[in-house]
C-alpha cells in the first residue's frame, strides 16, 4: 500500500478527533487509491492481497466501512446488482453523482458536484429543500466506448 495514501487516511481519521486504527487507516486508503467505487467484497481482497500486514476479518471491514460512512470519510451507493459500493469522500458533502457502465459494470464518480447540485436544486417543486443528492447516469464509459 503506498504510503503517501496511509497518511492522508490518517489525517482523514485524525480530523474526525476518532481513533487511529489500523483497520480504519487500511481500508480507507484502499478506498482512496482506488478512484472508483469498490464493493465490500473489492474491499476485502485488497486488504487480504497485503502481504505485510496483519488480517483484518470480513466483518470488521463492514464495520469500517459503515464507520466511514458515518464520519463522512466514505460514501456507499447502491449498484444495479442491489450490492453497496463504497468510495473515499474526502470533504465533498451534499451532491454526489455516480456513472455506471452498462457494458463493464464499473462505477466512476463523477467529480463536478456544484453543478449537480445547483441542476438538481432548479428543478425541485417549490418549497422543497434537498438535503443530500444521489445520482447515478448508466451509460458506456469511454473504455468501452472505444472497443
Amino acid at each position: 500500500m503506498e504510503q503517501g495514501f496511509t497518511e492522508q487516511a490518517r489525517r482523514l481519521v485524525r480530523g474526525q478527533h476518532a481513533r487511529v486504527t489500523t483497520p480504519r487507516l487500511r481500508v480507507l486508503a484502499e478506498l482512496l487509491m482506488a478512484g472508483q467505487p469498490l464493493t465490500h467484497l473489492d474491499v476485502q481482497r485488497r486488504v487480504e492481497g497485503a502481504d505485510d500486514v496483519d488480517h483484518i476479518d470480513r466483518v470488521t471491514v463492514y464495520r469500517v466501512l459503515d464507520w466511514l460512512v458515518e464520519a463522512g470519510l466514505a460514501h456507499r451507493v447502491a449498484g444495479p446488482d442491489r450490492v453497496f459500493r463504497f468510495s473515499a469522500q474526502a470533504g465533498a458533502h451534499g451532491a454526489h453523482g455516480h456513472f455506471r457502465c452498462t457494458r463493464c459494470e464499473r462505477m466512476f464518480c463523477m467529480t463536478e458536484t456544484a453543478g449537480l447540485a445547483r441542476v438538481v436544486r432548479s428543478v425541485l417543486p417549490e418549497g422543497f429543500s434537498g438535503d443530500a443528492i444521489e445520482l447515478t447516469v448508466s451509460g458506456c464509459c469511454a473504455d468501452c466506448a472505444a472497443s
